[in-house]
């Protein structure tokens, strides 16, 4: 049996006036996982345990099959190991988030998406500033970037910056053992990229400027049991960002780089629909990861998350469901890793919708893919990581 996740990142919601009433799944266009969603099976998952903090981190940990009451220790950790750099024992590793601040407001969470080109040049200005033999800045993919510190604690709080959008940032500066230090690196970053010239050019076109960094989603090196060992598969993992690819790299999976994937609306969907038939030549299971959804759901577009999620239908999931009618070996699951709600525009832990499809499933009463279509499903409420387990158990012994 060959086994793909299909993900697209904060499509769930809540029901929005403009849609009549309903969730933005709901009033999208979806045809093939609605397909998915008639012909199989689903229901609904909680994938944010109730001790922890919503985010993809959590979520997409849970959905692969893992615990992270137990295993968690900021996601900042698979960042870094999507970006090869190895941490050793007395690293801590943080999310370092390009943002806009002004007037002591979080303007925007991302310096206006700003392209991975402009800010892996800014990267390189602030290590070559502020970087020293026990403090380093890595570029990742357009604002979400790394600083790797040795020594000292992760027991400080951090806030992640789209969660403070539109609102005074100063009461969510990092609290806590170590955190003067952590502040004192974001203001030193501010009078750094007061003068790049990448910030100057933006400006004079009307972008929005990277004015800091902002520090959050600490963590320390950590081990899981691979997807191998826990299912008895070996797989690839499909995303633009460096936190999906670096939990799949932590779980056993394998990279695979799509060229134009940017973990936004103008992502090559298509793409990381081909380079998912092609791994699941080779291998079983493909873990195939869209961002923007979520992005969208963070600037509170409603056209935008309506397009990003129509989008994924057509060019994601089409092409896997149209292999998946050609041949009597694959399954395919289809889900979202947790809410972001347009009116909120940030992570919440409400269950979301998954279905599932293979060889000898029936219908079971699902008459389309939504956050309450899956209430008829007739798989019950389960925890996240218990997902996948249900989804490969299905299906693992033809």
């Amino acid at each position: 049996m060959k086994f793909a996740v299909l993900l697209g990142d904060g499509m769930g919601d809540y029901p929005h006036e403009a849609f009549d009433g309903k969730t933005v799944l709901e009033a999208s266009l979806t045809p093939n996982m609605d397909w998915i969603a008639k012909n199989g099976k689903g229901g609904l998952a909680a994938t944010i345990p109730e001790s922890m903090q919503p985010g993809s981190d959590v979520a997409n940990m849970e959905i692969l099959g893992y615990d992270t009451t137990e295993k968690f220790t900021g996601r900042s950790v698979f960042e870094a190991l999507s970006m090869g750099q190895h941490l050793a024992p007395g690293d801590v590793a943080f999310r370092a988030n390009f943002v806009t601040l002004e007037d002591g407001v979080m303007v925007d969470y991302s310096a206006g998406h700003i392209s991975s080109e402009e800010g892996e040049e800014l990267m390189k200005l602030l290590d070559s500033e502020l970087g020293t033999d026990t403090l380093r800045f890595y570029a990742g993919v357009s604002y979400r970037n790394l600083m790797v510190k040795n020594g000292g604690t992760d027991a400080m709080q951090t806030t992640p910056p789209h969660d403070i959008i539109g609102k005074q940032y100063e009461p969510w500066l990092p609290q806590g053992d170590g955190s003067d230090e952590i502040r004192r690196i974001m203001d030193e970053s501010q009078a750094v990229l007061a003068g790049a010239v990448v910030n100057k050019k933006r400006q004079a076109t009307g972008k929005l400027p990277a004015t800091s960094l902002w520090l959050w989603g600490q963590g320390r090196p950590l081990e899981l049991a691979t997807i191998e060992e826990k299912y008895g598969i070996k797989g690839g993992v499909i995303s633009a960002v460096d936190l999906i690819k670096g939990i799949g790299v932590a779980a056993g999976l394998t990279p695979v780089f799509v060229p134009g994937a940017t973990g936004y609306i103008d992502t090559n969907y298509s793409g990381k629909a081909q380079a998912a038939l092609e791994t699941l030549e080779e291998r079983d299971f493909v873990y195939i990861h869209v961002e923007a959804p979520d992005e969208a759901g963070h600037s509170g577009d409603l056209a935008l998350k309506k397009q990003a999620i129509e989008d994924f239908d057509r060019e994601v999931v089409g092409p896997l469901v149209e292999s998946f009618k050609k041949r009597d070996d694959l399954a395919l699951l289809v889900t979202c890793d947790h809410r972001t709600p347009l009116v909120r525009r940030t992570h919440t832990r409400e269950p979301i919708p998954f279905a599932y499809i293979g060889p000898g499933i029936s219908p079971d009463g699902m008459a389309a893919f939504s956050e309450a279509d899956a209430e008829n499903g007739s798989v019950p409420l389960i925890t996240g990581n218990k997902l996948l387990n249900q989804f490969i158990g299905e299906f693992k012994t033809l």
